[in-house]
């Protein structure tokens, strides 16, 4: 099942790179950031706002550091700015770029299906009322929202444009309250973070589609989509792409229990 991990994959290193790109921006604020990082505060640094800056890097380019912290740090802000300060709803939201970019790939998205319909069968397929279905339910969630986050022009040519990245995002609410619902009473900790997702997946869904736009997408390195990046980051509104542009053909990953992975890999 996945959870959040970005905490714990962090390490003093990664944070020492993160202040040093900060440094090279802005001198004062990576002195203060080296020192609120020797008393311990990891969260003055992890939302500085030139921590921001220092990672969507200089000209546009993604500054070199861990996958982890590139998408951590973003995600993190941009769920601040809608109004959502839990910690371990970030940590969660960016654990999904960082896991199926890292994991082994599977198909589970059907030529000429969208991905609810095959999700909710796999969800559907296992033992009622178990913990195996309170996992696939969350696993599937994360796909849901990794899916409409990351890649909205791909979710919305397989259905009915919008309407398809609305449904994703609903569907995952739905399967963040089930798994919720199921690990209530054995695992209380795990089902308050899904109840909490489930009640924001607006939030984190907008958050990681903001994030992805440094990371994701045609040409996203070159002078153009810098450029769009700059303009989106002045308000100003990225430009519209042109038909077709926005083409991906991917595979998704599913990170849960062996049982998991079979079922899925089944359906």
């Amino acid at each position: 099942m996945i959870t959040p991990m970005i905490h714990r994959l962090l390490t003093r290193g990664d944070l020492g790179r993160l202040v040093d790109e900060m440094a090279r921006l802005d001198v004062a604020a990576g002195r203060s950031a080296e020192l609120a990082l020797e008393g311990g505060d990891v969260d003055a640094v992890l939302d500085s706002p030139v921590a921001l800056e220092a990672v969507r890097g200089r000209g546009g380019a993604p500054a070199p550091l861990p996958l982890t912290l590139l998408w951590y740090i973003p995600i993190r802000a941009e769920l601040r700015v809608r109004g959502v300060t839990d910690v371990e709803l970030a940590d969660y939201t960016a654990t999904l770029p960082v896991v199926f970019a890292t994991s082994r790939a599977v198909r589970v998205v059907a030529r000429g299906e969208n991905g609810v319909a095959v999700w909710w069968r796999f969800v559907s397929s296992l033992p009622p009322s178990t913990v195996a279905q309170a996992e696939g339910a969350a696993d599937s969630a994360a796909l849901a929202l990794w899916w409409a986050g990351c890649f909205p022009e791909w979710v919305a040519r397989r259905g009915a444009g919008r309407g398809m990245i609305h449904a994703y995002v609903t569907f995952a609410g739905q399967m963040l309250g089930l798994a919720a619902e199921l690990l209530e009473r054995r695992a209380p900790d795990v089902a308050s973070l899904w109840a909490r997702a489930a009640e924001q997946r607006e939030a984190l869904h907008a958050a990681l589609t903001e994030a992805r736009g440094d990371y994701l997408g045609p040409d996203v390195h070159s002078a153009e989509s810098r450029l769009t990046r700059f303009l989106r980051r002045l308000s100003f509104g990225p430009p519209p792409l042109p038909p077709g542009s926005a083409h991906v053909e991917l595979t998704v990953a599913l990170t849960a229990s062996p049982a998991t992975r079979s079922r899925c890999s089944a359906a």
